[in-house]
């Protein structure tokens, strides 16, 4: 499937696209959870996700008879990272913003991902991080803060006090994905991403309903709205868009990756802005501009 984007058969078209359709793709869980969390309860919505793109990541495997690990540490390997890059990571995003974290900050610590990651890249796996990619880095930061500044701005009056410990969380998740990262490219650098996917949500699924059992009323809302939401979460987001991040982690360094995460908060206010109506002004508009700017900077080879 996706190991064969590496193969010479296919365009560099497609190698350049794949970047761009994984930003794509991973900017909808933004707009994905504003539509979820209006009527569900947002882990046990997760939990729901997880268990279906388990189910359907099982079925992929058994249908493209997809390779299983040979060793049973590799599949503990997988689960853990599942935990990591699913349950805590998401879980800890959508439960911070429910409990009242402002989208826009919330937005602006993932965003500092790629920061935590450069830092921690030549510590924990020997990867040099060039000056030219450092500058990147710090550019497309700046863009995304000038993207979210009228959020923060708003926000700015809150008490915050009374969301310290939702922040906390919000950064544990960050940090939580930033690890799962390294911990993805240090132990799974080799086996089929199909069944290394499906093996992720075997540990994310059941993490995710204990947490919702324990923390929420467990409201999931059978709509229209809600169940095509929840469709496109597990195809487009847990199955294409997760694919798509296992293999860029695996064929490319791994702060290049990472650095992808900038695009995500300028498509989704995009996104936002066709489907809801959220104005962009000029200063965001340049701050989108900025971003892929230092995005383009940091993953250039």
């Amino acid at each position: 499937m996706l190991e064969r984007l590496a193969s010479p058969r296919v365009g560099r078209w497609a190698l350049a696209a794949a970047p761009v359709v994984f930003v794509f793709l991973w900017s909808t869980g933004w707009i994905s959870a504003r539509a979820a969390v209006i009527d569900s309860d947002p882990l046990t919505f997760l939990a729901a996700r997880f268990a279906l793109a388990w189910a359907v990541f099982a079925l992929l495997v058994m249908v493209t008879g997809a390779e299983w690990p040979s060793r049973p540490r590799d599949v503990v390997h997988a689960i853990i990272s599942g935990i990591l890059l699913h349950a805590i990571y998401l879980g800890g995003v959508w439960w911070a913003v429910g409990q009242g974290v402002p989208a826009g900050i919330s937005a602006v610590i993932a965003a500092t991902q790629p920061i935590m990651t450069a830092m921690l890249a030549p510590l924990l796996i020997r990867e040099r991080i060039s000056a030219r990619q450092w500058a990147g880095i710090a550019l497309g930061f700046a863009g995304i803060v000038i993207v979210l500044a009228p959020r923060i701005a708003a926000a700015a009056g809150a008490d915050l006090a009374k969301l310290q410990f939702a922040l906390l969380v919000n950064l544990a998740a960050m940090l939580s994905v930033t690890l799962g990262t390294f911990y993805q490219k240090r132990f799974i650098a080799t086996g089929d991403l199909k069944t290394t996917a499906m093996l992720q949500y075997v540990g994310a699924a059941p993490a995710l309903l204990l947490a919702a059992y324990l923390l929420e009323p467990m409201r999931l809302a059978v709509s229209w709205s809600s169940m095509a939401t929840l469709l496109w979460s597990v195809l487009a987001i847990s199955l294409g868009a997760i694919l798509l991040y296992l293999w860029l982690i695996r064929e490319g360094a791994v702060s290049k990756s990472a650095s992808l995460i900038y695009l995500v908060p300028a498509a989704a206010a995009v996104e936002a802005w066709v489907l809801f109506g959220e104005t962009l002004t000029a200063l965001q508009v340049a701050g989108i501009v900025v971003t892929i700017a230092g995005v383009a900077l940091a993953t250039r080879k």
